[in-house]
């Protein structure tokens, strides 16, 4: 399997929503396969396909304790169906926005539709950490960064650096 490169802001790749993925080919199968140990690698809890630079619609995670068994969870052209309640996820963070966590406003309770590797339907019922975790991974789908949901202060402050920092390379 291959390590992916996992683009990072302010690439202007990540702010373009994907395309749904029609047919679930062996091209798909090895994307699913690389974006998982590249996840793993990183190492973080989600992944989606825009992050490593592939416009399709995407994503995989795993949110059983790194110390424990590793379960793979792939979406296909997720969409977020229902959504009740609001929770503050605490000190989120990115693998495309890396050295920054902040808090942001999540919905507490979510209906995923979508579909799984092998084209079978999946209805996902999430709350806590699981609802945050694909909140954060569709929204990266629809072209939309953790930073866009935090204050305009709180992520001014991170341009900032982020542009000094590419000024300084």
């Amino acid at each position: 399997m291959d390590i992916l490169e996992i683009r990072t802001y302010p690439d202007i790749f990540l702010s373009q929503p994907t395309r749904p993925i029609e047919n679930i080919d062996d091209n798909i199968q090895n994307l699913i396969e690389n974006m998982g140990t590249t996840m793993y690698q990183a190492p973080g809890v989600g992944l989606a396909a825009i992050q490593v630079g592939v416009d399709k619609s995407l994503l995989v995670y795993d949110v059983s304790p790194r110390d424990g068994e590793r379960c793979l969870q792939v979406l296909i052209n997720p969409r977020i169906i229902s959504s009740e309640g609001s929770i503050i996820s605490e000190d989120e963070g990115c693998l495309s926005v890396p050295d920054f966590r902040s808090d942001v406003k999540r919905a507490a309770s979510i209906i995923v539709e979508g579909y799984d590797r092998n084209e079978k339907l999946l209805r996902i019922e999430a709350e806590g950490f699981l609802a945050v975790v694909l909140q954060h991974e569709i929204d990266h789908l629809n072209g939309i960064l953790f930073i866009d949901r935090i204050s305009s202060l709180k992520r001014g402050i991170y341009k900032k650096r982020i542009l000094k920092n590419l000024k300084k390379s």
